[in-house]
């Protein structure tokens, strides 16, 4: 079958979508079918164009099995609004004459965020008369709106009416998790159009390794320490302060090393809230290779997720499966009735504090510091939910099921 992935984001691109449409497209490809990527030159999370790409309006690559056809866009460090209309634009123009280079697919998968890139797809499908799945890993423009990064009242309306129009180009809606289902039903989407395929995340790679000889242990000074891993995204929707203020409340036991893996600019903020707050004791890092990504985070001894308070109930961070699926004990500063604490108190595999209340986590750390059985069991909890639940070849069965299903009909 051929197949047509049409992403802002992609490999080399180290968080948020990236990995999770990289092996999409892979496995998809190592089953024997014909997977070509639409995509930008790499741009996230520095929000700049990577240097190898700079100046560059179209390139085609084969990586893995992959054909991937990238295009520019205009990305910028500064955001605001008129920056972010003009990527989505440039995305749009350019993205739509790469994705006409190529066979008519026989299935195109649109991956949300974000909205606007629904107008080439719908476009597309019309072309090609192929069914159009969209992917939905975050809802536009609820999630922007909740948290703030979306004001303008203009804008939330346009944002409104490409989310209306995604949904109705869209032959198929694959959603991950029952959360995202209930806020499309209260929209009124048909229910017999919305598909549930949970993220994935590839067991057989990141798998929990032995702390001995860990080379992120051995390079950052980690040897014999109790180490709280947060690796990922540094937002808005994170709070990362909580953690540094958590630090602050465990500087009585030095054995505890808190440690935050992220983008280097993001890194250099939390650097000076670090100096602020006397916090001596949190780890500052920059982003791993992806191939060093089982080595990290096998070198913690727990794994924080951690979101604000105002994040919306169906945010489902991608790195919960992750982070499962290494068999780390976790902590989830998250609220209490979201999608993402549903998801951690379902694995057996980790604890729940309020959000924002970093008395409550560095309690929880030092509680799990002071019980290393408990830590031993919830690690294991975490990897058998993971295997059982999140394996990638189950989601593979499920996106075939669906595309035989669409292509047939």
């Amino acid at each position: 079958m051929k197949i047509l992935i049409y992403s802002y984001n992609y490999w080399p691109e180290p968080i948020g979508i990236a990995p999770l449409m990289t092996d999409l497209a892979e496995g998809l490809a190592q089953r024997g079918h014909e997977v070509r990527v639409v995509t930008a030159v790499p741009w996230y999370p520095e929000s700049k164009i990577n240097p190898e790409y700079q100046g560059k309006l179209y390139c085609t690559e084969h990586r893995n099995g992959v054909k991937i056809q990238r295009c520019y866009v205009r990305a910028s460090t500064k955001r605001n609004l008129r920056n972010r209309a003009l990527f989505e634009l440039s995305f749009i123009f350019f993205s739509f004459f790469q994705a006409l280079w190529g066979k008519r697919p026989d299935v195109l998968i649109l991956t949300v965020p974000g909205l606007p890139v629904g107008i080439p797809a719908g476009i597309l499908g019309f072309l090609y008369r192929c069914p159009v799945i969209l992917n939905l890993q975050d809802i536009l423009p609820d999630a922007a709106v909740h948290v703030g990064l979306l004001t303008n009242q203009k804008a939330i309306r346009i944002f409104e009416g490409l989310e209306k129009f995604n949904y109705g180009i869209a032959t198929k809606i694959s959603v991950i998790a029952e959360g995202f289902k209930d806020n499309l039903l209260g929209k009124g989407v048909a229910e017999e159009k919305i598909a549930m395929i949970p993220n994935w995340v590839d067991v057989n790679f990141i798998k929990p390794l032995s702390r001995e000889n860990n080379y992120f242990r051995a390079e950052n000074q980690l040897e014999g320490k109790f180490v709280v891993l947060y690796s990922g995204n540094i937002a808005l929707t994170q709070g990362l302060e909580t953690v540094i203020d958590a630090a602050t409340h465990l500087q009585d036991i030095p054995e505890i090393a808190i440690t935050i893996v992220g983008e280097k600019k993001a890194l250099n903020r939390l650097q000076k809230y670090c100096q602020e707050r006397g916090a001596n004791n949190v780890r500052l890092i920059p982003f791993q290779p992806r191939e060093k990504l089982p080595e990290m985070l096998s070198a913690a001894d727990i794994g924080l997720v951690i979101q604000k308070k105002n994040v919306i109930a169906f945010n489902m961070p991608s790195k919960i499966q992750v982070l499962l699926s290494s068999g780390r004990a976790i902590i989830a500063s998250v609220p209490a009735s979201g999608t993402a604490a549903k998801a951690i108190r379902a694995s057996e595999g980790g604890i729940v504090v309020p959000p924002e209340d970093p008395k409550a986590l560095a309690v929880a750390i030092r509680e799990l510091y002071e019980d290393p059985e408990r830590v031993k069991v919830l690690g294991q909890n975490s990897r058998k939910h993971a295997i059982e639940n999140y394996a990638f070849d189950a989601a593979l069965d499920r996106y075939e099921d669906l595309f035989d299903k669409l292509v047939k009909r």
